[in-house]
């Protein structure tokens, strides 16, 4: 199907040209870029938030769907096209070639020339925090509204799982690679798991 992936492009480009002044500066914990960190966890937050609380301070679903909807939009933006490359130096997209197949492209920030991180350690904790909490939390409330036969809320709770998962699974694909490695990985923790036992 042409929906699927052909072919997977992984590069290891310069998503700067500032790369060469940021990688001299500190990397240990300080928080770099911290107008992309609140973003990266305002949006995603928000809309939790949102969520939440909207049957206590409105009556109106379509003012709280269409909100939280927003909310998600742009944490779908702000998390794929600007705080990924900020914060962790990870890029993904889809594109489309003339033949109509579809190439997934992974980019990952070129190591610096003396080899050390071109990310802080505090800003990539809180990058894959957000990045894995939040879906996580979205999956909760699918459940909850199954159970509790909410049918109204589970669109805009699985539009949730949807945006924030599809960021999750294109930096996971990003930082791990290609799906073999990401098959392999998963085999390997489940051998030594299995040893362990």
């Amino acid at each position: 199907s042409p929906l699927q992936d052909s072919s997977d492009d992984i590069e290891d480009v310069s998503l700067f040209d500032a790369d060469d002044d940021v990688s001299r500066r500190s990397k240990k914990s300080k928080i770099r870029h911290p107008v992309a960190s609140f973003f990266h966890l305002f949006f995603r937050v928000s809309a939790i938030v949102v969520y939440l609380l909207c049957e206590l301070l409105t009556s109106s679903f379509i003012a709280c769907m269409v909100t939280i909807i927003l909310l998600l939009s742009c944490d779908f933006w702000a998390v794929k096209n600007v705080t990924g490359r900020l914060m962790v130096g990870l890029r993904w997209w889809n594109q489309v070639d003339d033949d109509g197949r579809s190439h997934w492209v992974f980019e990952a920030r070129k190591a610096s020339a003396q080899g050390g991180k071109t990310s802080s350690e505090a800003e990539s904790r809180i990058f894959w925090l957000g990045l894995i909490t939040c879906p996580m939390i979205w999956v909760i409330f699918a459940f909850s509204a199954l159970f509790s036969f909410k049918v109204k809320w589970l669109a805009v709770v699985v539009m949730g799982v949807v945006l924030q998962g599809a960021n999750l699974y294109g930096y996971i694909r990003c930082k791990v690679g290609s799906r073999k490695n990401l098959t392999s990985m998963a085999t390997n923790y489940l051998g030594k798991q299995f040893l362990r036992q």
